[in-house]
């Protein structure tokens, strides 16, 4: 039975002037966001429909229009839209030279998303796309050998812990997380118990775990 915590991935949004200057911060943030919901794997992609989405707008409507960044999760997909007030000029996918310069913005994020399309709202525009996760269900974790591990081993902290009243199989976030502190608090004692430093166990720990990320 899975013992795994539901992963918190509330929808934000952020503010935006549409300058070739943002794209560089917008992109930053999306890293930043994603890395905290545990969608490493689909950085890459959002990035590249962040910075083509927003050069869509400084391009087709013109720079220093006032935009809107919003993501969100649709079930399993990550949903990636730009808001702007623009309610004519609309994107188009154009079959554009690989060596050309401009007009390739849509056919990029048309490779990588599994949709996109277009909705008008009576004061603005929203361009949106949708990409794929590799989650199984919206609060969940995209499977890893690691992950699996761990849950195995949260498994036996669980025991000792109530259960979310609405998932009776899985671990409120809350308390999974005091489940995960008892457990290196316990491998912390087994390390002290063996006459290991535990400080450098942990450095080297955090080391591995961010170059497995940033890989």
């Amino acid at each position: 039975m899975s013992q795994e915590a539901c992963m918190s991935r509330k929808p934000w949004d952020i503010a935006f002037t549409a300058d070739r200057e943002e794209v560089a911060a917008l992109r930053r943030i999306m890293r930043l966001h994603l890395s905290a919901w545990g969608l490493h794997g689909v950085v890459d992609e959002a990035q590249l429909c962040v910075s083509e989405l927003v050069t869509n707008v400084i391009e087709h409507v013109g720079p220093g229009t006032p935009a809107t960044l919003a993501v969100a999760m649709r079930g399993t997909r990550l949903r990636v839209e730009v808001h702007d007030p623009e309610t004519r000029a609309f994107p188009a996918l154009t079959a554009a030279d690989v060596d050309a310069e401009h007009g390739r913005g849509m056919a990029l994020v048309d490779a990588v998303a599994e949709h996109w399309g277009v909705r008008l709202h009576l004061d603005r525009k929203v361009t949106w796309c949708e990409l794929s996760t590799g989650l199984t269900s919206p609060d969940g974790h995209v499977d890893s050998p690691r992950v699996t591990r761990a849950e195995s081993v949260l498994g036996l902290y669980a025991q000792a812990w109530p259960h979310d009243a609405s998932h009776p199989g899985r671990l409120g976030a809350t308390l999974a997380r005091e489940a995960v502190i008892d457990a290196v608090t316990d491998f912390l004692h087994w390390l002290r118990a063996h006459g290991w430093d535990g400080d450098e166990v942990l450095d080297l720990a955090q080391g591995r775990f961010e170059g497995e990320v940033a890989g």
